[in-house]
């Protein structure tokens, strides 16, 4: 499991990034590089938005831990 919980926070950081560049600059990296409508940058956006959803089961194992 170790594998998905670095696959999604590479993901989720990767969201951040890009939101933070359309936040800042309104410049949307995946828009200009695939097209604002292309299949592939839906594909990114889907997986990074599921990556985001993952990334709350990381509250459930911080608890688990132990100190």
């Amino acid at each position: 499991m170790k594998w998905l919980d670095y696959t999604a926070l590479t993901l989720t950081i990767i969201g951040a990034i890009i939101w933070g560049l359309i936040g800042l600059f309104q410049f949307n990296p995946l828009a200009f590089l695939f097209g604002e409508t292309s299949i592939f940058t839906r594909i990114i956006y889907d997986l990074v938005g599921l990556s985001g959803i993952y990334m709350f089961t990381m509250y459930g194992k911080i608890n688990q831990s132990p100190d």
